[in-house]
């Protein structure tokens, strides 16, 4: 009638018989959470190599938006700090190698910077873009998963322009 073997014992306060039930002994379960761990381990992995890579995208966004106002305001003054290029002078403050010089398997390619005036007159727009080509989580060899970070800056010009010039490097 009973699933479970009952054995009888009495109590000694009210002299009736009590009885208990013996649960069957399961299997040894020591090993399951290992391998439950096993299980879900490359998941986790997966996710947190997802949202370093994501938080690595959006740290050179972040960078290439900067780079790209700190050049058009330099255009908008007509100012180069150093003897080179503005383009060469935004591509050198990069704030990492592999942005600036690319040759990695995220960023390919060497920073672009790109002037563009409208006009050489006060007043004029000058908007500078600064790209690179970014490869989506480089280790799973997603060749077609990539974007174009662009950073994008457009001030009016303070000055006549004779030191900045159009023009990509």
């Amino acid at each position: 009638m009973h699933a479970f073997p009952i054995t009888e014992k009495t109590n000694p306060d009210t002299s009736r018989p009590k009885r208990h039930r013996r649960r069957p002994r399961l299997g040894d379960e020591s090993g399951v959470a290992i391998l439950e761990f096993a299980m879900v381990l490359p998941f986790l992995m997966l996710i947190v190599v997802v949202i370093l890579d994501f938080g690595r995208a959006l740290n050179y966004w972040v960078d290439t938006t900067h780079l790209a106002s700190e050049g058009a305001r330099l255009a908008a003054v007509d100012r180069i700090p150093s003897g080179t290029s503005l383009q060469d002078y935004i591509r050198d403050r990069a704030d990492t190698a592999e942005l600036r010089d690319g040759g990695s398997q995220s960023i390919p390619d060497e920073l672009e910077v790109c002037v563009n005036p409208v006009g050489n007159e006060v007043g004029d727009p000058v908007e500078v873009q600064v790209r690179t080509t970014y490869n989506w989580i480089p280790l799973l060899h997603l060749s077609e998963a990539s974007t174009t970070i662009t950073g994008s800056a457009t001030m009016r010009r303070e000055r006549l322009a004779t030191a900045v010039s159009a023009g990509c490097s």
